[in-house]
């Protein structure tokens, strides 16, 4: 296939690129290299897709998707068989001093996104939602089939409003759309605004980390290899419009949770970083941020019996690969 993939030298663009471009799959990269964290990293993800094996395979180039004109273009010049659409502005705590960032990105650029897959004709859409449209809802595990009416920060009311958008235009347009709510993704040339990345480096470096809410927190941490299996089997199953149960047709859209369904205490987070980096942490303990939440936990059975997803990569070998990557990346 030909794969348009947006955010493609961000951290599971990345990965997801590199899996497409080794199975035989053509991919278009768009990203616009932001400074939200130093692009030096973005650009060695970039050297590194275009050192692989199949390098001849990708095409990059720098855009923004919140330039309309720029969007417009590269969907007039491309035949695409599907849209892989990771591009956003991401981070819940940024969200508090940049809201227009967000707006840019997740809002207009998606929407732009949105009328290229119309014009284009495109196959399937799949796109980046996040575990945070569950706000503070209290049921675990979350399920798909909850209410996510109440975000508690902008990026999640802009992940949610991608879910209603992406709805419009499966049903408007027959364009088959898949949402996938990510739960806390992690791994080697992950995100250095995420707290295991951060972690890392102080441990290394003999700081100290901040520990929000006392340590009393839990997240669904779900490894990068397990995420890229499950996005590219999604991108394979294009949903189909059926018959609801009011006797109308619903259209071609889906969304599903993507997560390891097996929250870790922050507690056993921290140890297993100390012990891949032989360290101990020193904790400065901290209140809850705003915005934040207590815990995530992913209901994917929808996803298991949908595509046969399946994590299986343990939080401890997880964070032994990210560490051992890092040292050799920050030459630690």
């Amino acid at each position: 296939m030909k794969i348009l993939v947006t955010g493609a030298i961000g951290f599971i663009g990345y990965h997801v690129t590199q899996a497409l471009i080794a199975r035989g799959d053509h991919v278009v990269g768009l990203d616009n290299v932001n400074d939200y964290y130093d692009p030096k990293l973005k650009l060695a993800r970039l050297e590194s897709i275009n050192k692989s094996q199949n390098a001849s395979n990708f095409f990059f180039k720098k855009v923004d998707i919140s330039d309309n004109a720029a969007v417009s273009s590269i969907f007039s010049e491309n035949y695409f068989d599907a849209v892989i659409n990771l591009a956003a502005q991401a981070g819940v705590r940024y969200s508090l001093e940049n809201p227009h960032a967000y707006v840019d990105s997740n809002i207009v650029g998606f929407t732009n996104i949105l009328e290229g897959c119309r014009a284009g004709k495109i196959k399937h859409l799949v796109y980046a939602s996040s575990s945070s449209v569950y706000g503070m809802n209290t049921k675990q595990p979350f399920s798909v089939k909850d209410v996510v009416d109440f975000p508690i920060s902008l990026y999640a009311a802009t992940k949610k409003s991608n879910e209603l958008m992406a709805h419009t235009y499966s049903h408007l347009f027959n364009i088959p759309t898949t949402g996938l709510r990510f739960f806390t993704v992690y791994g080697p040339f992950g995100r250095p605004d995420m707290a295991y990345f951060k972690f890392t480096k102080a441990i290394l470096e003999n700081k100290t980390i901040d520990v929000f809410n006392e340590g009393k927190m839990e997240r669904d941490f779900t490894y990068i290899d397990d995420i890229v299996k499950g996005v590219i089997r999604t991108l394979d199953r294009i949903p189909k419009s059926q018959a609801n149960r009011l006797s109308s047709v619903s259209p071609p859209y889906k969304i599903y949770n993507i997560g390891n369904n097996s929250p870790v205490s922050l507690e056993r987070f921290i140890k297993a970083i100390e012990n891949s980096c032989k360290k101990q942490a020193k904790k400065n303990f901290l209140p809850m941020q705003p915005g934040d939440v207590i815990s995530t936990y992913a209901d994917i059975d929808e996803l298991s019996k949908d595509i046969g997803f399946n994590p299986s990569t343990s939080i401890e070998d997880g964070i032994s690969n990210f560490v051992t990557w890092y040292r050799d990346w920050s030459n630690v």
